[in-house]
């Protein structure tokens, strides 16, 4: 367990926070990081910045990364995941934050030439992001999954244990984290939130009640989703745990 308390301490305790510098980055090394500071500024919901971030890894698992400006393209998914969630970005306001960020300390766009020249790439990625899609928007949101189990799982713990733990906002930390890596994208949405469920339960030392009385062969999870097997869920957690050995870290 020392593993995962170990990726505890990296996600509390993380290095003077410092902004990144998106214009000096190497290729899509800051490309996570930039829908999710973007996705923020705009005021979008987590569940809505997430899906922008699949939308990306989508894309660039049938896109070449060096074919595009990741940056633009991020921005466009930004657009669509809003689309997509009922959650509408103006495309003044996405340009405008999408070159704030990259431009440090610059004010808003005037209305010239490379405002327009933003938006028109802007809206080009769009639909260039919809074809490879399929124009098939509907990502299974491990987000409503994990809302259930934490209500479900919280009627099982004392009223005073589970106040004093903070299971689900450390569960959702690590929920959000994992969009960073494309690895998302080989497990299903249910298993991803029990992953999430479990490390943050293992990483506070709570222990969920009766669970102890089981089988071996059973788990207190198999009530959520019956087909995730012991072994499936810790390579889950690992996958999540790879996330903070990455360069830089989430956002």
């Amino acid at each position: 367990m020392k593993d995962v308390i170990d990726v505890m301490a990296l996600q509390n305790n993380r290095r003077e926070k410092r902004l990144p510098d998106y214009r000096s980055a190497t290729g899509h090394s800051l490309a996570t990081n930039f829908v999710f500071e973007c996705g923020i500024k705009l005021g979008l919901q987590p569940a809505t910045i997430a899906t922008a971030a699949i939308f990306y890894h989508k894309f660039f698992n049938e896109a070449d990364k060096n074919d595009y400006d990741c940056y633009v393209i991020c921005t466009a998914c930004l657009c669509v995941a809003g689309k997509s969630r009922d959650e509408p970005v103006r495309p003044r306001d996405a340009v405008n934050v999408a070159h704030n960020s990259i431009n440090r300390g610059s004010g808003p766009m005037e209305l010239g030439d490379e405002y327009w020249s933003w938006r028109g790439a802007v809206a080009q990625a769009e639909l260039l992001v919809l074809r490879l899609l399929g124009f098939n928007l509907e990502t299974p949101s491990p987000h409503k999954y994990l809302l259930h189990y934490l209500r479900s799982l919280q009627e099982w713990f004392p009223t005073s244990q589970w106040r004093t733990a903070p299971v689900a906002r450390t569960a959702m930390a690590f929920l959000q984290d994992f969009h960073h890596s494309p690895l998302i994208l080989d497990y299903r949405a249910p298993h991803i939130a029990v992953a999430c469920l479990t490390l943050a339960l293992h990483v506070l030392g709570v222990s969920v009640p009766l669970a102890s009385t089981l089988d071996d062969d059973a788990a207190w999870y198999s009530v959520f989703t019956k087909d995730l097997q012991k072994e499936k869920n810790w390579e889950l957690m690992e996958k999540i745990m790879q996330v903070y050995s990455r360069e830089p870290e989430p956002i």
